[in-house]
């Protein structure tokens, strides 16, 4: 078969590539950042919202336990501290719990400032929760700002999951030299693409049969089974966690099983092995720096009609 990735990471034990269903448990984070003064009115929304914490992360566990397979939470600072049960039972579970802000903010809204306010609350609330910082993030909504790398690498964080810039793991560098793993995704990865309906939120994606999304799914899991690539999901409890959905993702688990020769792995896992291959020159990867340019461009005409 024609080889569509260009220099693929070696993968443990000789697996064909990388799997991750990485989920943003953002419970009702979501209604009190963008309805911060009426959210006690709203409450057909904080119910869909809650669902997340008090049915589908059980429901979850429960899979993941049932596959023998450990994955990545990002965890809004707020939500950990207000579901302790639902955090107790990921981490009994071995799964990682990632940062994701504290309320999850669009970081490239804010100030540097305000955006390291936001970084401190979040890895003080998984610290108390967990024992340990956090080691991964996955920006909000995915506003990365010019700030988040510099903030990322001085606090520490081993690895990124917010950018899009290959079908594989990559370095993200900062003109220092330091870097960070990014570990990639689109946004045919990502369940609210395909599910979601919430007129509060101003987004109503068309009902339809949860195995449609599946084979979109499946597709890009076959093809970075064919070349090498990552596998790694931008799901949301309170979205893939309902019942017919979940459903389907066993049924796309037990597929990626039967196919075979795959690395079911949390992000940090993902990003240690990266790690790894670089450290002992067994792997060079692709390193984008930031920012990608000093300036924005002269433009030769602006709109005059």
């Amino acid at each position: 078969m024609l080889s569509l990735i260009d220099n693929p990471p070696p993968w443990p034990n000789g697996a064909r590539c990388a799997v991750s269903f990485a989920y943003d448990f953002d419970a009702e984070s979501l209604l009190h950042l963008y309805y911060p003064t009426d959210s006690a009115r709203r409450l057909s929304l904080a119910s869909t919202l809650r669902y997340g914490a008090r049915v589908a992360i059980p429901r979850l566990a429960a899979i993941w336990r049932h596959f023998g397979i450990r994955q990545t939470v990002f965890t809004p600072g707020w939500c950990v501290e207000h579901y302790p049960e639902a955090i107790e039972l990921l981490l009994e579970g071995g799964h990682e719990i990632g940062h994701h802000g504290w309320l999850h903010e669009r970081v490239n809204q804010l100030s540097r400032g305000d955006e390291e306010r936001v970084l401190e609350a979040g890895i003080r609330a998984i610290e108390k929760a967990t024992g340990a910082p956090p080691v991964g993030y996955r920006c909000p909504s995915g506003a990365f700002s010019e700030h988040t790398l510099d903030l990322l690498i001085d606090y520490g964080l081993r690895y990124d999951a917010s950018l899009g810039g290959h079908d594989i793991p990559y370095l993200v560098e900062r003109s220092d030299g330091r870097a960070i793993v990014e570990l990639p995704h689109d946004a045919s990865h990502d369940d609210w693409n395909q599910y979601v309906h919430l007129k509060d939120a101003n987004w109503q994606v068309p009902v339809a049969a949860p195995a449609r999304a599946r084979e979109t799914f499946q597709a890009d899991f076959d093809a970075a089974w064919n070349h090498g690539g990552l596998w790694t999901a931008v799901f949301h409890p309170f979205v893939s966690g309902r019942l017919a959905r979940a459903e389907e993702q066993v049924r796309l688990i037990e597929y990626m099983m039967e196919k075979g020769d795959v690395w079911f792995a949390t992000c940090a896992e993902i990003a240690a092995h990266i790690d790894g291959l670089v450290a002992r020159g067994e792997w060079t990867p692709m390193v984008e720096r930031l920012p990608f340019w000093p300036e924005p461009p002269e433009q030769v005409a602006l709109p005059s009609r």
